[in-house]
């Protein structure tokens, strides 16, 4: 990773992560110490999610350490997001080979921008030598019973997907040597896959109109298929109606590229059921042009996925990246 420090945990951490982060009242006791004391809002519910990205196996190894500290962050905001909870606090536990100066300090500064858009504060965690790994704990809260999981949903509600769908799979392709595109379309999609947008705030909107909600980190069809049978109701995707960006046309062509939104994961976008008699407050209060959803199909009585393209039952596969074999 460049040149190696000889840091003890304790200078590493002062150094690089004691402010790492926002700066919350609510912190009673933070980064340096055994463990964190938090004061929680007066009868919220707590709401706790963690995930672990692994050298080679979530992120190339030789991707920039700033996207990696984003990406550590936003994978579990995203989570929080679908829960349609507030973040608050992160705990990082980061297994690094060596203690290098440049890696730490690009990676440090990538999380700390993320975590202070969203108010986010670093309040502790742990540091080892070993294979190159990220482990971050993020904590929030919302409002007793207000919480959306992925089971509320009924047949005959609306299913809306954030975003566009597949331009991550194919910024991580870019990055893999496995997909070429115009050089600003490549450029967009790398950055969609580097540094993804957690959509915090429309999650926390969502509770007010949404039955049920899921993030897509292992892609949009195997992730509604989640919240469906969650649900215990099954689903259709109008495959004309899948949003895609024009980088990612650019790049495929439009219905590989909707077949790249179907099957491709680390977009962590969020998929979500509104019943239909509240489509239009929805739509009222948060219009898609400004918050960016769309409709893309409905949920059903009958179980499994269901792809149609104008009224026509398609054939698909579930396997992603075939395009690129």
């Amino acid at each position: 990773m460049g040149q190696c420090m000889a840091l003890s945990e304790a200078e590493l951490i002062a150094r690089y992560f004691r402010s790492c982060g926002a700066q919350r009242r609510d912190v009673v006791l933070g980064v340096g110490d055994d463990a964190a004391l938090l004061d929680c809002p007066p009868g919220a519910q707590l709401v706790a999610t963690t995930d672990t990205l692994v050298a080679g196996v979530h992120f190339p190894p030789s991707a920039p350490a700033a996207a990696v500290g984003h990406r550590a962050l936003a994978v579990n905001l995203s989570d929080v997001a679908a829960m349609g909870a507030r973040p608050a606090w992160a705990l990082l536990a980061l297994t690094l080979p060596e203690a290098d100066e440049r890696w730490l300090t690009e990676f440090a500064a990538g999380f700390a921008s993320l975590a202070r858009a969203h108010d986010v504060a670093l309040v502790g965690g742990d540091t080892t030598r070993g294979p190159l790994t990220v482990t971050v704990q993020l904590l929030g809260h919302v409002p007793p019973g207000s919480a959306l999981t992925r089971a509320g949903g009924r047949a005959g509600d609306l299913l809306y997907v954030s975003g566009s769908p597949g331009d991550a799979g194919a910024g991580l392709a870019i990055e893999q040597g496995r997909l070429t595109a115009p050089p600003a379309a490549a450029a967009y999609l790398r950055e969609r896959f580097l540094l993804p947008t957690p959509r915090v705030a429309l999650g926390e909107r969502l509770r007010e109109y949404a039955r049920a909600c899921i993030d897509v980190s292992d892609g949009l069809l195997g992730d509604a298929g989640k919240l469906a049978a969650a649900s215990g109701v099954g689903l259709e995707i109008r495959f004309e109606e899948l949003p895609v960006s024009r980088a990612l046309v650019e790049a495929l062509g439009p219905d590989a590229a909707r077949q790249l939104a179907l099957t491709a994961g680390d977009d962590y976008e969020l998929v979500f059921a509104v019943e239909p008699g509240r489509a239009v407050e929805l739509e009222r209060a948060l219009p898609p042009s400004q918050w960016n959803y769309r409709q893309i199909g409905v949920l059903r009585a009958a179980p499994g996925a269901v792809l149609t393209r104008d009224g026509t039952v398609m054939e698909f596969s579930h396997s992603g990246y075939q395009h690129f074999a």
